[in-house]
């Protein structure tokens, strides 16, 4: 990952230099990195980013041509530029998995480390987790429609090369099972697939040419874009005739890609075509402008679509373009050392944040399903023992006791004195993680229409600490 320093906003320098000149640079702080459930936006999220954070943290450094231009900008003290030369991360960090389902106000991450590291580093790791995290949400979205088999198409649609990239690899976490995106195969050791363009139809004085020398170069590996001129008179037709001819060769196709038009009446034609010409294994791929309420629609219609290649909409998330992750201030240490629990308070309940150095509970009943999440201290200890109490934070009237239970902390250590203590795993890993542990989550909570709300409470403790600093403002 290339030299980041100054994937900043200026205001976090100039609070870092306001830090040093007061001589508060080096308190021992704590803040949360989470999102808000906003309206038309996400009510969970598939937690990714935490690999490129990691790699942000390990490599932070000002080099020369950095200190350079800072110094260009006359802002900054003596004291900034000796604290930029000699910059090194040694703050502790905790963070969710990476596949983990995660829900609005819960940690993704918690960073507790002198303050300036701590401020500087707010922006580059949300513009991380954030854009990572929606992807692979989309992701998740998009291939619950289908039960898996999605390629992501979105390179050329992606806000940028870094969107394309990461968001490739936050789609694979979110349940794509490919991409076309040849450096994030490379990069990320992810499978990518494609057929062939328009163009190579064109290129050729006839589209049965094309397919066959398309057919000669990749025999083993044939998948026939068929909608160039016309689909059903003769992109499917022209198709069946090149399959038969490899399987006199000895080789069977993969099958057909739909990329225009009704795909659900195309699907249905070609499928009797393809299933009349002897070929009902050959796969129906499609494409054009997908995401999951498409998927849905199409499927409720009878489609007869085995692959998808999605692109422009999941990797923008054409209907949620942002998380909303936030980095909020939870805890600063006083002269003793000790950690002093601070909250920003807002006319808006979703933007009072929750104080105190914390962790997050995953609370699941005998039978091993999730049933709520509980947002507590760090040092509270709990006996499963005994009964548990759980209350909604803000109607608490609504309240359930748990009777059989198991608690799972959904936080792993991830720096400790800014050393890499976590060994991070790789994407097939996370993904096999993420389908594991995502399976605990009854699907009424993340279903496309109208999901059902989990709960995501507060400790006894934790909504007592926060209730006496309401009440003392």
């Amino acid at each position: 990952m290339r030299d980041k320093a100054l994937l900043t906003d200026l205001y976090q320098l100039t609070m870092i230099n306001g830090y040093l000149e007061h001589d508060t640079a080096n308190t021992e702080v704590v803040f949360d990195l989470f999102f808000r459930k906003q309206p038309g936006g996400e009510d969970f999220a598939i937690v990714a980013g935490l690999e490129q954070a990691v790699e942000y943290l390990q490599n932070l450094s000002f080099s020369e041509s950095d200190i350079k231009y800072l110094k260009s900008l006359n802002l900054f003290g003596d004291k900034f530029f000796n604290a930029a030369e000699n910059f090194k991360f040694t703050g502790d960090v905790y963070a969710m998995r990476e596949g983990e389902i995660v829900f609005p106000q819960e940690p993704i991450l918690i960073i507790k480390a002198p303050l300036y590291q701590a401020q500087l580093i707010e922006t580059a790791l949300l513009t991380i987790i954030n854009h990572q995290t929606l992807i692979a949400t989309k992701a998740y979205k998009v291939t619950q429609e289908t039960g898996g088999a999605v390629s992501e198409f979105g390179l050329r649609r992606a806000q940028g090369p870094d969107a394309g990239v990461y968001g490739a690899r936050a789609s694979i976490i979110g349940g794509c099972t490919s991409t076309s995106n040849v450096l994030a195969g490379k990069l990320f050791d992810v499978p990518v697939s494609g057929t062939h363009s328009h163009s190579w139809v064109l290129s050729f004085s006839s589209e049965l040419e094309a397919f066959e020398s398309f057919a000669k170069l990749y025999p083993s590996k044939c998948v026939l874009l068929v909608d160039t001129y016309d689909t059903l008179r003769s992109g499917v037709p022209n198709a069946i005739k090149v399959f038969k001819k490899l399987r006199e060769k000895g080789y069977e196709p993969i099958g057909i890609r739909l990329d225009s038009g009704d795909l659900a009446y195309l699907s249905k034609q070609a499928r009797k075509m393809l299933d009349e010409a002897g070929f009902p294994n050959a796969k129906i791929v499609a494409s054009n402008d997908i995401d999951e309420n498409i998927i849905a629609s199409l499927n409720a219609q009878g489609a007869k679509i085995d692959l998808w290649g999605v692109g422009t909409k999941l990797i923008t998330s054409y209907d949620n373009p942002s998380l909303g992750g936030v980095y909020k201030l939870s805890a600063i240490e006083d002269e003793n050392n000790n950690l002093i629990p601070k909250m920003k308070l807002s006319d808006t309940q979703e933007k009072t944040t929750n104080p105190g150095f914390k962790t997050t509970y995953r609370l699941y009943d005998k039978d091993g399903m999730a049933v709520a999440d509980l947002i507590a201290l760090r040092e509270e200890k709990f006996d499963t023992t005994k009964p548990l109490t759980i209350f909604h934070p803000v109607e608490t009237w609504k309240r359930m006791t748990l009777e059989e239970y198991s608690m799972r902390d959904l936080m792993v250590k991830v720096f400790e004195k800014g050393k890499l203590i976590y060994k991070l795993p790789k994407i097939d890993e996370i993904v096999s993680y993420s389908k594991e542990k995502n399976k605990e989550i009854w699907s009424e909570y993340t279903r496309r229409l109208n999901p059902h709300i989990y709960k995501v409470d507060l400790s006894t403790k934790l909504y007592n600490l926060k209730q006496k600093l309401l009440n003392e403002k």
